[in-house]
């Protein structure tokens, strides 16, 4: 699917080279990094951009060219990684999305998940709920969206985006997010009204959504982190050194103390994104199987009730 839109606000054609030049870098990196199947960079890295009409077409034609083949993960994965991912990129990645012509549904989910980067990175930390409503949103967007931005006002049919919300803040566990579908329910109002995603007050509205969904996805995440750590201390208090963890994809004895490991590695990397995908379910299977263990009073391993017998033995200068 296609969508012919027109910029929020016309470049002029200095910003459209300036734009283009400055993404020459990393999309150089990201042609190397997927292995990218593209002509040579018509401008190779340590050459001068010239500010010609011709070198301007040029470029941005390259540019298509890498954007049809990368996929919105893996630019996630290279924003993620990348020293080069600052303010400025994303501002000129955003740009540059925003301005073409016709814009495809790769395009739509690129902007979508830019515009929550870049105001993530800008906004300040420590906001609350409270003040994240569409008016500070358009006015931290501005920058990209263009003045149209800050006269935003949620548009009727974006008014499920706040039931969602709500259902989403209710969430007690990761588990009852990921089951609940409130995401899935976000990106299907997005996909039901593509032809209307690049309007101004839509992207807004878009960005607050994801933005917030982030913040309870990562407050459940780490709660649930905390509560397998938290158990697994406790059953390694109770002599308990390996438990049942077949039902998240691990073995049906698998020691605590590498289940911690584990759970430690998971909070780099699920840092990033939210996602309903296959690590993440076994996130939510591996708290349910803790809680299990803890709740059946799991017995512990012969080598802790030895140890236990030994404890309790007169004589042992106990």
């Amino acid at each position: 699917m296609t969508v012919s839109a027109q910029p929020s606000f016309p470049p002029s054609f200095e910003d459209q080279a300036a734009t283009l030049s400055a993404l020459q870098l990393a999309y150089a990196a990201l042609v190397r990094e997927f292995v990218v199947d593209v002509p040579a960079n018509p401008f190779p890295e340590g050459e001068a951009f010239a500010s010609t009409p011709e070198s301007v077409e040029e470029a941005f034609a390259w540019l298509q060219q890498v954007d049809a083949q990368i996929q919105v993960h893996q630019l996630r994965q290279f924003l993620q990684t990348t020293p080069l991912a600052n303010e400025g990129m994303l501002r000129h990645l955003l740009l540059h999305h925003l301005r073409k012509p016709a814009k495809s549904t790769s395009d739509r989910d690129k902007t979508d998940f830019l515009l929550v980067q870049y105001f993530s990175l800008c906004a300040p930390s420590g906001l609350d709920d409270a003040d994240l409503d569409l008016d500070y949103v358009a006015q931290v967007l501005e920058p990209v969206l263009g003045p149209q931005a800050a006269q935003s006002k949620n548009p009727e049919w974006l008014t499920a985006l706040e039931v969602i919300l709500q259902s989403a803040a209710r969430s007690k566990r990761l588990s009852e997010l990921l089951h609940s579908g409130t995401i899935e329910q976000g990106r299907k109002l997005k996909a039901e009204n593509a032809a209307r995603y690049f309007e101004p007050s839509a992207m807004v509205a878009f960005a607050r959504f994801s933005f917030m969904i982030r913040r309870v996805f990562f407050r459940l995440m780490h709660d649930d982190l905390n509560a397998i750590t938290d158990g697994l201390r406790e059953l390694e208090r109770r002599g308990v050194q390996t438990i049942d963890c077949r039902r998240a994809q691990f073995s049906a004895e698998e020691p605590t103390a590498r289940l911690r490991m584990i759970c430690q590695s998971w909070k780099v990397m699920f840092h990033a994104e939210y996602s309903s995908g296959q690590p993440l379910r076994m996130l939510v299977d591996l708290r349910a199987a803790v809680d299990d263990a803890l709740q059946s009073g799991a017995r512990k391993t012969p080598a802790a009730k030895s140890a236990a017998t030994a404890a309790g033995t007169p004589g042992s200068g106990k």
